[in-house]
């Protein structure tokens, strides 16, 4: 992967902006933008990007009115966030658009800002990294190296210190968690408030460390593979650290069933906090564990799972990305796990397989319609009934969800996946950008007579079989937990 500088405009309070374009057939470039700067196939360019939907002048990001924007620029084949043409938008912490519908594929990062580190005159810096990556060797070598070395140690220095505040910050909260576990019980609320914000600085920790993990493979690679498992092996053994920590809480006591145990559990691993979750969630969970007793339907799909080893396997697909293995649950509700699945016709087109992918979301993750696509009837030729390739295509698009305006709730996500994100971005953009504001009970408290009850009954049906796959006979049901082969047999 290259990397790359734009001219900087001279503006310290700008935060830095960072785009990662991928294009078919070519290695990702990524650049860094401070002020503004047009994206199009002219080489005039500042972002030259040479690919046949790219318009000489296609798009443009720049920064106004404090905050960073994208605006298309008349482009021929248009500009495209979550399928959707725009002229133009303001740019959140991480935004995902294409240059054409199917053109290449632009991930914009908003950085803080951070002071500068470097000895050198940070613009002739920046003039030496455009000339070394831009124009062929000669010259005065001795000089260009001299800069080019420090360049490229100030953007290596700038990445480990970004990774050294995640991990000391990861670390700190550790030390905290297991310290605080010893206080007595007398000081139970101070600890469940305390437990609270320290919910919250984990997801934020979860966060960075995962927006940091594109740049770490750019700079080092496989080192930079090495460093991502390590601070996932650090966010997992904050989530243990954490579980003590609620268990000396009293959150986990005696008084609680085991039915309402799980229901707290799985509710944190779609990673919402039980402590701030609403005073009817539980018994509204049990409701929905109910309505899946009066039916066959549940012990049905989990048999066909069951038959063809997709529980293993989605689980893998999830685990890959991050994500809870739980998700596997969402293609039980959305398809009963049934690869050939057909959804009805609406104005984006017939959802097909397991995942119900709309035509426009799977081609932008990378599968191919059938000739069939217009026809509500399967169609072998479609990448959608391909068990293997629509999985791993839906672990990705929860991943971005889950990573962006979803803000790492795995319920924003569902409801995001069910309803549509074009349609329920806005109201969760509406929330403060931050894990504490933006989840699915402040979606609940705020927007509740926006949400349309098919969505409710989807989130709630996902979380419902979710707690049931943990301990099936616990609850009535004659099937083994789908995901036992996780950690020994149990899930969570």
């Amino acid at each position: 992967m290259e990397t790359r500088e734009t001219k900087r405009t001279g503006a310290p309070v700008t935060p830095p902006l960072q785009l990662l374009i991928r294009s078919e057939g070519s290695e990702p470039v990524e650049y860094a933008v401070e002020g503004s700067a047009i994206i199009g196939r002219d080489e005039n360019s500042q972002i030259c990007v040479d690919h046949q939907l790219v318009s000489r002048r296609h798009a443009q990001v720049l920064f106004e009115n404090g905050g960073w924007r994208l605006r298309d620029l008349q482009s021929t084949n248009g500009t495209y966030v979550e399928g959707t043409r725009i002229d133009q938008i303001p740019l959140r912490e991480t935004t995902l658009f294409t240059l054409g519908r199917n053109g290449p594929e632009v991930t914009a990062t908003v950085q803080e800002p951070a002071p500068a580190t470097s000895v050198l005159d940070p613009d002739l810096l920046s003039q030496y990294e455009d000339y070394y990556l831009k124009q062929s060797p000669g010259g005065n070598a001795g000089e260009r190296t001299i800069f080019i070395r420090q360049a490229f140690k100030d953007l290596q220095r700038k990445q480990r210190r970004r990774n050294a505040v995640l991990v000391a910050l990861a670390s700190t909260l550790v030390v905290v968690l297991a310290s605080y576990g010893f206080y007595e019980r007398s000081r139970a609320s101070r600890q469940q408030q305390l437990a609270e914000d320290l919910f919250y600085q984990m997801k934020s920790v979860e966060l960075e460390a995962a927006k940091s993990e594109t740049t770490l493979l750019a700079l080092k690679g496989q080192d930079g593979i090495e460093e991502i498992r390590r601070i996932r092996a650090l966010k997992q053994d904050l989530q243990a650290n954490y579980d003590r920590f609620l268990k000396n809480v009293g959150l986990y006591s005696n008084q609680l069933s085991e039915q309402d145990r799980l229901i707290l559990r799985v509710t944190r691993v779609f990673g919402e906090c039980e402590l701030g979750m609403p005073a009817n969630f539980v018994a509204e969970v049990k409701r929905y564990i109910g309505q899946w007793r009066s039916t066959g339907r549940l012990q049905k799909a989990i048999a066909e799972a069951e038959s063809k080893g997709y529980g293993r396997r989605i689980a893998s697909a999830m685990l890959a990305q991050d994500l809870p293995p739980q998700f596997f649950y969402l293609a039980l509700q959305e398809s009963n796990f049934d690869a050939y699945a057909i959804g009805p016709h609406t104005y984006k087109g017939i959802a097909k397989g397991m995942w119900q992918f709309i035509p426009e979301t799977a081609v932008k993750y990378g599968l191919q319609l059938g000739p069939l696509y217009e026809l509500g009837r399967p169609d072998p030729g479609d990448d959608r009934h391909n068990f293997e390739k629509s999985t791993l295509a839906a672990a990705r698009y929860l991943r971005f969800i889950y990573l962006t305006d979803a803000q790492a709730s795995g319920l924003l996500v569902m409801a995001s996946y069910n309803w549509g994100e074009g349609k329920v971005i806005p109201l969760i953009q509406s929330l403060p950008n931050n894990p504490r504001d933006r989840n699915f009970w402040r979606l609940l408290s705020v927007y509740r007579d926006k949400i349309p009850q098919e969505t409710y009954d989807y989130v709630f049906y996902i979380v419902a079989a979710a707690v049931i796959g943990e301990n099936p006979h616990l609850f009535g049901f004659d099937f083994e937990n789908p995901l036992r082969h996780l950690d020994g047999g149990r899930t969570i």
